[in-house]
């Protein structure tokens, strides 16, 4: 059977399909990964079966898996790839843009960033207030070096007996 063919499983009959979203969230994106990747075919003797339910391929969830992907902006090739990736937690960008960063919130509308992505300096109009670096403390017989990093004093005798 194909994805987009009727069903002819006595369940699928009586159930019908498992209705879709209004608003697509992220939590639905995630289960119908988990729906695409752990309900795929399994080969029988009969005929390709649900690899977690044993009905026909592809089953209810399956298929509500894909449309709500399909709806999402993947295409056929991205989905056969998180199926054969086997990860039913794989993370799906949400809103997913297969060509770059969303258009759902623009780069000139967000507070705080320049160009180029890089946040303003501060002292300038949409810039945060300055921070400073805290002093560090060094714990006495340390030296600093010029990098800033501590260095401590080589030890002449191990803490630890050895055993030799």
């Amino acid at each position: 059977m194909r994805v987009g063919e009727q069903s002819t499983d006595p369940i699928d009959q009586v159930l019908g399909e498992v209705p879709m979203p209004a608003p697509l969230t992220p939590e639905d994106v995630r289960l119908a990964v988990r729906a695409v990747v752990v309900h795929t075919a399994e080969e029988w003797p009969t005929g390709p079966l649900c690899r977690n339910d044993g009905a026909s391929y592809p089953c209810r969830l399956h298929r509500w898996g894909r449309r709500v992907l399909e709806t999402h902006g993947l295409n056929d090739r991205q989905i056969e790839a998180l199926i054969r990736h086997g990860n039913p937690f794989v993370h799906v960008p949400f809103p997913f843009t297969a060509t770059g960063p969303s258009s759902a919130r623009p780069a000139a509308t967000r507070t705080g960033t320049a160009t180029a992505g890089y946040p303003t300096p501060a002292g300038r109009t949409g810039g945060l207030p300055a921070r400073h670096q805290a002093a560090r403390v060094v714990p006495p017989g340390v030296r600093p070096t010029a990098a800033g990093r501590p260095v401590t004093p080589p030890v002449t005798a191990p803490r630890w007996p050895r055993a030799s």
